[in-house]
């Protein structure tokens, strides 16, 4: 079906070989692909191929390509989609010409229609005209309705269609009617805006890498500072036809803010952006961005075809599964089986998400797809294969990564848990699994007492996990084992700490 959306036209000349099947099987291909054909003329006649060789069975159509992406380089991009196309329906077809369409919309000044007549000509007193002045701007005399365009166009435009209005005039909603600044228009000014926060924002970033360092880094993050410097001097000048100052001094004291922000500068206790916390962002704001130019230019069947199915096998299924992953690795450094921990609903949803962000490297291969797309990188364009194997090496490879990611989160929760423990202090908690010294009197003899794990001692507090499925989950910090022990057996009271010792138990030992 032809394709509804898209972000760039492109006019492109294609000359098809053949004759008439190959020309109206060439022409059924651009009705499927959503490319409106504006006329056709045969090889070397005008107006569309007279500057190509003279050929009975050739034709020259002119066709506009839609796509999604970039404006820069989607002439290569259409030239590349149009000639894949023309290959998968085995026709001889040559892409002669290609150049985008252009049509960008002027930043025209908005103005609301106002009823003048409910206004004094001309107020005696000066706080009258003031007064008048401030409800004209707070919308008291607004009568309904936006017009755009020039001063005196959008005055004509109001008492025009707004005859129910005696007297219409106008109130300014922007600054731009002043025309002390010339625009660009719409989509330029918001690539250069663009370009001018991004090269503001990689000053301040490799301001932040800078700090601290010496030698060979230092002398390069302050090149890489530099060179943000000047591209963002330059992006200010661009930033307006006119009144460049004004865009360059926007950009310095930008500059100014991200770098302040970084170094912590603005902050009352000194600390700002870590690196580990650039990098992390960057990467998530980079896999982000990239499977959203990727799946934003999916049709229906597309979506149907990759996307439910996904949702429905794995996102449905196996997320609550996945929180319990970590809590999995967590209980097993400890000696400890999944069973013996009880953690809430939510934090096996906090603990999926945690697992998820470290999948996220795993989507740097789609997400660099969808750049690659958006900007018309050849190797990216519809109808191209892929190198399957590669692909699946990387996928395997940044998937071994992330398991190394889980194994050293569980590694590390277990090491400050056992740290605390051999302290004495209270361990910290790790997505729902909360830890505290207990001290333990058995409810029966100590003979008749039924568990796993080494002799309970109940002079001393153990680490609790609390009950699960009937058992009293403990940790013993002097033997690094864990002790289960049925929990209608024991009665367990919080302890002060782990140094601290527990009242003598009232059942013997007989």
């Amino acid at each position: 079906m032809p394709q509804a959306r898209y972000d760039q036209r492109v006019r492109a000349l294609v000359e098809v070989h053949g004759g008439p099947d190959d020309w109206e099987e060439a022409q059924r291909c651009f009705d499927e692909h959503g490319w409106p054909v504006r006329g056709f003329s045969s090889g070397g006649e005008q107006p569309r191929g007279a500057a190509l060789d003279s050929d009975p069975e050739a034709r020259v159509y002119e066709i506009e390509v839609r796509l999604f992406g970039a404006a820069k380089a989607c002439d290569r991009g259409a030239a590349t989609r149009v000639r894949k196309a023309m290959r998968g329906a085995r026709l001889e077809a040559y892409v002669r010409f290609a150049e985008p369409i252009l049509r960008d919309r002027e930043m025209f000044s908005q103005w609301r229609v106002v009823d003048s007549a409910r206004r004094r000509a001309r107020p005696q007193h000066s706080w009258r005209r003031t007064v008048s002045r401030l409800a004209l701007r707070c919308g008291w005399y607004d009568a309904g309705g936006v017009v755009s365009g020039q001063p005196r166009q959008a005055l004509r435009l109001a008492r025009t269609h707004t005859p129910h209005v005696a007297g219409a005039g106008v109130r300014p909603l922007d600054g731009r009617w002043r025309g002390t600044v010339k625009y660009w228009p719409e989509e330029e000014t918001e690539r250069r805006l663009f370009h001018a926060v991004s090269w503001s924002l990689l000053t301040a970033v490799a301001l932040v890498f800078a700090a601290g360092r010496s030698g060979f880094a230092w002398w390069f993050w302050a090149a890489v500072a530099a060179l943000g410097a000047a591209g963002g001097v330059r992006a200010g000048t661009r930033l307006a036809q006119e009144g460049r100052r004004v865009g360059v001094v926007a950009v310095l004291l930008l500059m100014a803010f991200f770098a302040a922000s970084g170094l912590g500068l603005l902050d009352d206790e000194g600390r700002g952006w870590t690196r580990r916390q650039i990098l992390m962002t960057a990467l998530v704001i980079g896999v982000l961005s990239g499977l959203w130019l990727l799946v934003r230019q999916w049709s229906w069947g597309e979506w149907v075809a990759w996307a439910v199915p996904l949702v429905v096998t794995l996102a449905l299924s196996s997320f609550l599964a996945a929180g319990s992953v970590l809590h999995a690795l967590y209980a097993d450094g400890l000696s400890l089986s999944p069973d013996d921990i009880e953690v809430p609903t939510v934090w096996q949803v906090l603990a999926a998400v945690k697992l998820l962000a470290l999948l996220s490297p795993v989507l740097v291969v789609p997400a660099w797809w969808g750049i690659a797309r958006h900007r018309h990188h050849s190797y990216a364009a519809p109808g191209e294969r892929l190198n399957v194997a590669l692909n699946a090496c990387f996928f395997l490879l940044m998937l071994g990564v992330v398991t190394l990611q889980a194994l050293d989160s569980a590694r590390t929760a277990v090491n400050r848990t056992t740290e605390a423990a051999e302290r004495g202090d209270d361990p910290p908690s790790y997505f729902g699994v909360e830890s505290e010294w207990t001290c333990v009197e058995p409810a029966v003899p100590l003979a008749r007492l039924s568990g796993e794990g080494p002799r309970l001692s109940p002079e001393r507090p153990y680490l609790s996990f609390g009950v699960a499925g009937g058992t009293a989950v403990l940790w013993d910090r002097t033997t690094r084992e864990p002790l289960k022990l049925r929990a209608s057996q024991v009665r367990l009271t919080p302890a002060k700490s782990g140094t601290s010792g527990c009242a003598a138990p009232a059942v013997s030992a007989s």
